[in-house]
């Protein structure tokens, strides 16, 4: 006789288009003006640079990323100025209703996992109140590994104290939560709050 699916404890949210809307744009106009580069063009070159990966987890401090950019792309912002520009990206108006992970909250265990950095985790930390229900943060830069990386889903789960087959793991980006479910978790491709909602549920989960 199979034995039963285990019920879901846990459920793990990636934190960038699913919780908080990215507009990288915004940042980029901000900080291509002296570099030569159009915005399209600098976030390209970015996402390319050979040191993107330390930066993302946690090799490179805040200072030394600024740096690191300035002396190889160019531009004459100060540091405050390239921090608060950095932050453009990220909308204050978050995705999600707090009601709804509140409520989540009460009956399961909430974790955020993201591949993100020391400035915009600073920045989302004092910006957005429903933190206040991820009692659980498993951030690329503090555990020194990004998705889908097996390593950085196994932190989530020993923080959570769950095995993979009690978690969900919630995510913009498909290849990270198949990445989830090759390790045991269900994995939702996060496209807007009410297919959330609707995927949840048809998982088992009380959403209130």
């Amino acid at each position: 006789m199979p034995s039963p699916t285990p019920k879901i404890r846990a459920i793990i949210f990636d934190i960038g288009r699913v919780l908080v809307r990215v507009d990288v744009s915004r940042a980029m106009q901000g900080l291509a003006p002296g570099t030569g580069y159009t915005p399209a063009e600098l976030w390209s070159a970015i996402e390319k640079d050979p040191r993107w990966p330390d930066w993302q987890e946690g090799r490179m401090s805040p200072r030394d990323w600024y740096l690191h950019l300035t002396q190889r792309l160019g531009g004459a912002s100060s540091f405050e100025q390239f921090t608060e520009i950095w932050n453009r990206v990220l909308d204050p108006v978050p995705i999600q209703d707090d009601a709804f992970l509140e409520k989540l909250s009460k009956n399961y265990r909430l974790a955020l996992l993201s591949n993100t950095d020391p400035i915009h985790v600073r920045y989302m930390e004092g910006t957005y109140n429903f933190f206040n229900f991820f009692p659980t943060r498993i951030y690329s830069c503090a555990v020194k590994a990004s998705k889908p990386n097996p390593l950085i889903y196994r932190e989530a789960l020993k923080a959570l104290k769950v095995q993979a087959a009690e978690a969900v793991y919630i995510d913009d980006i498909a290849a990270y939560a198949e990445a989830a479910t090759r390790l045991g978790m269900a994995g939702i491709q996060f496209q807007s709050p009410e297919q959330l909602a609707s995927d949840l549920q048809s998982l088992g989960i009380d959403i209130g």
